[in-house]
């Protein structure tokens, strides 16, 4: 459960620190330079490319969704030990629950793999992922978690990776992984809806980057970018993160102008953009 994208993770945040009074960096609980104490006032779970579907973290060799639970169970019992029981019970009812995950599902597994697509047709699988989501949701809320955002998916079809696939298609977005994002992001919508109605006392809501960002994409320049289908670090073909630094000589210089820093994730100043209109048109409810 995790960052707005484009991988996933399970991220932990207290509503009341700072733009709810969050940290510059929430510390990640398998950090061996943070402890219980760190951990207190925010604490995420996330590894990066990670899915609702177990095979999805195979493929990519990162901890499953399961795990950060499982994760998340340890932190419990250390915040308990920590902070006594009628305060770390406060602390886990009165959290913010941060979910945002799925992309790598479709792109990195479905679309990918032969594994999932010989099993389900897209509208199936679609609906098995929504099935680990709402189980997901429920176990969560049964450990006491009652503030919750489940995150939709992006216009995934616009990714610099997925565009350079397109070469039919004149490098622009590719409409049907768009229309795909859109199809599931109305599932989880309904699905909140109805968690909303099954679960006592819980307040979920569901986080959508997908207009904000494609209004972004489709009229830079309201947002102060300049490049839109190619990333700041080289082609955008395979290029992510780790590759990508101020001594490469594919990097740009002002990654500020451009939407995408790599072939697959967002820059800083797009997350920002995004972040801030959904704590502005969601998450404000829970300040």
């Amino acid at each position: 459960m995790a960052e707005l994208r484009l991988a996933s993770n399970l991220i932990r945040l207290r509503s009341d620190i700072v733009a709810f009074g969050l940290k510059p960096t929430v510390p990640a609980y398998l950090d061996p330079a943070y402890n219980i104490s760190d951990f207190a006032s925010g604490v995420t779970f996330a590894s990066a490319g990670t899915g609702y579907d177990n095979a999805t973290s195979d493929v990519l060799s990162v901890i499953p969704l399961w795990k950060q639970l499982e994760y998340y169970k340890e932190y419990q019992a250390k915040l308990i030990a920590y902070q006594g029981s009628a305060t770390a019970n406060e602390t886990i009812k009165e959290a913010l629950y941060v979910m945002s995950l799925g992309t790598n599902d479709f792109l990195e597994n479905y679309y990918t793999m032969p594994g999932r697509s010989s099993q389900y047709n897209i509208q199936q699988y679609q609906d098995f992922l929504i099935g680990i989501a709402g189980r997901f949701i429920e176990k969560l809320h049964g450990l006491g978690a009652r503030k919750i955002s489940l995150g939709g998916l992006p216009p995934m079809g616009c990714l610099p990776l997925e565009r350079t696939r397109n070469v039919f298609g004149s490098n622009d977005c590719m409409e049907s992984y768009n229309n795909l994002a859109v199809d599931f992001n109305k599932k989880l919508e309904a699905l909140t809806v109805k968690l909303n109605k099954d679960l006592p006392d819980i307040e979920l809501v569901f986080s959508n980057p997908y207009d904000v960002l494609l209004q972004a994409i489709k009229k830079p320049s309201l947002y102060g970018f300049d490049v839109t289908s190619t990333a700041c670090c080289a082609t955008g073909i395979f290029e992510m993160g780790y590759a990508c630094n101020r001594n490469s000589l594919f990097t740009c210089t002002d990654a500020n102008k451009y939407i995408f820093w790599d072939s697959f994730h967002p820059t800083q100043k797009t997350n920002q953009i995004v972040s801030g209109y959904v704590v502005k048109n969601v998450l404000s409810q829970f300040l």
